[in-house]
């Protein structure tokens, strides 16, 4: 069955950089957009990030513009989300999902969602 496995999350400071991987198995990697989501306490979840199967086209929230990079190795499988200059209010559980065709920016357009990542920003 399909996997998507987030790891890279923690605790850092204001202004501090994390790297999070979505490892991906079950599916034909290639052959999907990834997006990378958050959900911040108390709040609905949102999209982050998202790149095309080729990783030749990336959008980005206007929130993380800037500040985030998305990226993808298809021969290993794997997303990744490199997050710099983190604020507190990146503070949310990171999720990576996975949808045939284009990157899209909600929620129910994705059909694979790995179990998240807690990413804590103290100030």
């Amino acid at each position: 069955q399909v996997q998507l496995v987030e790891s890279g999350g923690g605790l850092v400071q204001v202004g501090g950089s994390l790297r999070l991987s979505c490892a991906a198995s079950g599916l034909k990697f290639s052959n999907y957009a990834m997006g990378w989501f958050r959900r911040p306490p108390g709040k609905k979840r949102e999209f982050v990030a998202g790149i095309r199967w080729s990783g030749g086209s990336t959008s980005y929230s206007d929130s993380v513009k800037g500040r985030f990079t998305v990226s993808r190795d298809n021969a290993k499988n794997t997303v990744y989300l490199q997050m710099n200059s983190l604020k507190p209010e990146d503070t949310a559980v990171y999720y990576c999902a996975a949808r045939q065709g284009i990157v899209v920016f909600t929620t129910s357009g994705y059909s694979y969602w790995g179990q998240g990542t807690q990413v804590t920003v103290s100030s």
